[in-house]
């Protein structure tokens, strides 16, 4: 009985081992990516835009609404740079400076958008959740 267990888990233990050599091999030689195109003021961000709750420590903790795009790696213009990432920030926090605009954000929610970005930075306060925040932006009609 036991030499048939044993059997059985060096079956395993070879089946698994082929099939997870080759894929952890794979991972190993991907080849770096290479940082996106530069974004500059007038350029148009697209995407999904995602919607997350978050509490406001300037108005006692308040769950507020938090809106990101996602999109491809950019590059953000000097002194920003890369963001201290690799390639370049992928997430785009969107602050809406007026209740039209987080009302127009909150029905585009889960939807691909396009968004014209006049101003964008890296992200450096404890209260932001993505890599850089657009605070100046319209929303562009496909």
């Amino acid at each position: 009985m036991t030499t048939h267990r044993f059997g059985v888990r060096l079956g395993f233990a070879f089946l698994a081992a082929t099939l997870v050599a080759p894929g952890a091999m794979a991972q190993q030689t991907d080849a770096p990516q290479k940082p996106g195109k530069m974004i500059h003021a007038g350029d148009v961000l697209s995407g999904e835009l995602g919607v997350m709750k978050v509490r406001d420590a300037k108005n006692r903790g308040k769950r507020v609404a938090t809106y990101q795009i996602t999109s491809e790696p950019r590059r953000l213009p000097p002194p920003n740079g890369l963001c201290n990432l690799e390639t370049g920030p992928e997430t785009f926090q969107l602050i809406p400076t007026n209740d039209a605009q987080a009302a127009q954000l909150k029905s585009l929610s889960g939807k691909a958008i396009s968004v014209k970005v006049d101003e964008v930075a890296c992200a450096k306060d404890a209260g932001e959740m993505s890599e850089a925040v657009v605070t100046k932006w319209s929303v562009v009609a496909k």
